[in-house]
Formats: C-alpha cells, sequence, structure tokens
C-alpha cells in the first residue's frame, strides 16, 4: 500500500499528464477494439457478402474514439492555461483528420462491397459494369473533396491563418485567376473525369481498342485510365484522351460481336459444300452463340475468290477462340476433302515451231 501510495505521490509531478494521457489511450484502445468487434459482428450478420475488407476500419475506428474520448479527460485534468489550449487545438486537428480517414475508409468499403455484390455479373451485365464504374469514381471524387475540407479546417483553426485570408481576400480574384492559367491541364483532366463519371462512355471492364492495343478497362480514376492489354500488360491513358480522340468500345451495350473469317479459293470450288461444314464446325463447339452462322463470296481476282465466313458469340475473348478455329477446320476440310478447291497460278505455255535446219 505505501508503495503505490509512494508511486502516486511520484506521479503528482511532472509525470501527472502523460500518465493520464497513456493509460487513456490504452484504456480507449482497448474499449474501440471491443466496440468495432460488435459492431462488426453485427454488420456480418446483416451483409452477406464474403471476403470484405472490413480491417480496412480497424485503425481509423481505434483513432477516432481515441480523439473523440480524450478530450472529455482534458477537463478533469488540472494543466496550465496554454497547455489546455494547446492540447484542446491538437486534439481538435486531430479530430478533424481522424474523422475525414474514417470516412474515407468508410467509403472504400461501401464501395468494395458494392463490387464483391457485381463481381459475377460485371462481365455480363451492362447495369452492372455501369454501377461499379459509378461507385469508383464518386469516391475518388469525395475523397478529393474531402481531403480538400479537411485542410481548410485544419488551416481555419489558426487565428493567424484566418486573418491573413482575410487580408488576401481582396486579391483573391486575381490569384485565382492566375491559378486557373498555372493549372489549366489539371482541371482539364479533372473535368474530364468527371464527364466520364457522368456520361460513360467507358465502363469498368468495358473491352476496348486503344492505340491499337486490345485490351479490358480495369480502373478508372479522375486523371487516367488503366486497360489491361490481352497479354497481362497495363495500358496508362490520360482520362482527356477518351473525350478528345475516338477509340473502339466493343462492349458499350452489349458483349455479344460478329467476326468474320476469310479464306481464298479457286474457282472451282462449290460454296454449298463449304457452307455446310461451317454450320456443323459452329454447330459442334459452345463458343458459337446460335445467332449468326453465315458464308458468301465477298470478292473475286482475277486468280481466285473471297469467301468470308461469319460468325457471332457472346463475347471478344470467345469469338477469338471461334474464328481460330473455324479458319483451322474449313482449311483442315479442304485440304483433306477438296484439295483442287486450294488457289492455284494457272500457266499457259505457248508452243514455239524450231524451224527446220534440213
Amino acid at each position: 500500500m505505501e508503495t503505490i501510495v509512494a508511486f502516486w505521490s511520484y506521479l503528482q509531478g511532472p509525470y501527472l499528464i502523460p500518465a493520464i494521457i497513456v493509460v487513456s489511450t490504452i484504456l480507449f484502445y482497448l474499449a474501440a477494439n471491443a466496440l468495432f468487434r460488435i459492431v462488426i459482428k453485427a454488420v456480418r450478420s446483416r451483409i452477406k457478402v464474403n471476403s470484405v475488407p472490413y480491417e480496412l476500419m480497424v485503425w481509423p475506428f481505434r483513432i477516432l474514439v481515441s480523439l473523440i474520448a480524450l478530450p472529455l479527460l482534458l477537463h478533469n485534468v488540472s494543466v496550465t492555461p496554454d497547455t489546455r489550449e494547446f492540447l484542446k487545438h491538437s486534439f481538435l486537428i486531430g479530430s478533424i483528420i481522424g474523422v475525414v480517414w474514417f470516412i474515407m475508409r468508410l467509403f472504400r468499403l461501401f464501395e468494395q462491397v458494392i463490387l464483391q455484390h457485381y463481381a459475377e455479373k460485371v462481365r455480363e451485365n451492362e447495369e452492372a459494369r455501369k454501377i461499379a464504374t459509378h461507385v469508383s469514381l464518386a469516391r475518388k471524387i469525395l475523397n478529393v473533396i474531402l481531403v480538400l475540407v479537411a485542410v481548410a479546417g485544419v488551416l481555419m483553426s489558426f487565428d493567424t491563418v484566418r486573418q491573413v485570408g482575410l487580408s488576401i481576400l481582396a486579391s483573391a480574384g486575381i490569384a485565382g485567376v492566375i491559378l486557373g492559367f498555372a493549372a489549366q491541364k489539371s482541371l482539364t483532366t479533372l473535368i474530364s473525369g468527371i464527364q466520364i463519371a457522368i456520361t460513360q462512355p467507358i465502363s469498368i471492364d468495358d473491352v476496348v481498342v486503344v492505340e491499337n492495343e486490345w485490351g479490358r478497362i480495369e480502373e478508372i480514376s479522375l486523371t487516367y485510365v488503366v486497360v489491361q492489354l490481352w497479354d497481362q500488360r497495363r495500358l496508362i491513358v490520360p482520362i482527356t484522351w477518351f473525350i478528345d480522340r475516338p477509340f473502339q468500345n466493343w462492349s458499350r451495350t452489349s458483349s455479344e460481336l460478329l467476326g468474320t473469317v476469310f479464306l481464298y479459293m479457286d474457282y472451282t470450288i462449290q460454296p454449298d459444300i463449304l457452307r455446310q461444314e461451317l454450320e456443323r464446325i459452329v454447330s459442334a463447339t459452345p463458343l458459337w452463340d446460335k445467332r449468326v452462322v453465315k458464308m458468301h463470296l465477298s470478292n473475286s481476282t482475277e486468280k481466285s475468290v473471297e469467301i468470308r465466313a461469319l460468325v457471332s458469340a457472346a463475347n471478344s475473348s470467345e469469338l477469338w477462340e471461334l474464328r481460330c478455329l473455324v479458319r483451322e477446320q474449313l482449311i483442315a476440310f479442304i485440304r483433306t476433302n477438296y484439295p483442287a478447291w486450294m488457289p492455284k497460278v494457272t500457266l499457259e505455255m505457248e508452243q514455239v515451231r524450231v524451224p527446220d535446219k534440213g
């Protein structure tokens, strides 16, 4: 008992405030952990989405609870007015940052829940892709706004900054014009990002052709777009590119596509036989979506005729595989059964009469 009294007397000196802050922080930290577990357990029981990254909220929640609770202890601690004012100001700044961080993480968690909910539908459903794109871009726009609000809130908590702000208010118009010219390209990029979010010429997981490269839209930010190419490379494209230049979007309203296979045959070909073989090939593969299968003699030259086979598939990946399959099997069928249909060059040699030397 005497040891405890002596230790308490020792703490009542210059170490009292640090000791109270440390003990209180530990207690609030433990309380925040317990509260967080209770909240997450309740949320998991209501939201039936697997693998939701709730751990994103752990540290923001702990810090937010601690920053809200610590100022309550300040009223029960005897400190000098200057120290009290300093601590109150520090807690205010920390609370602003903590609240903004917590809200940003909450937006990210909400985005993950939405994206995982539509994860299985995003490739087939145009509405799901639009929702995923809207949610992703809305979160990024809100993050920018929250950061600006936080910076403004922290600066306005200082009296000197408020006074300086009033003194330069008259020249704000000129400064705004100068800033506008200096940041013209950045502002154009941000406006383009907002325009993409509203009009949506592209959505997450759209199939596009950009700079003669085929790929899928993997990420859309306020300043750039990430396109995952067919060979798993990433093409980083400024978002203004999709506003200023034409590009191909193969899944704007639907992922279904038509594809062609060209063959060059001799004039002796019988199109009906080849057409029947084409129908047999596509009917035997699940790559065909049973919409379109046609064959036409689309062109002719002095050496050969051009055969165009038209087929359909549910998406661009299956269409590519279907075209390769049709081309391969048609060539094998012709080579095995009708080799005379292969294109050939006919030479006509004129017989030259040799004069008799006798």
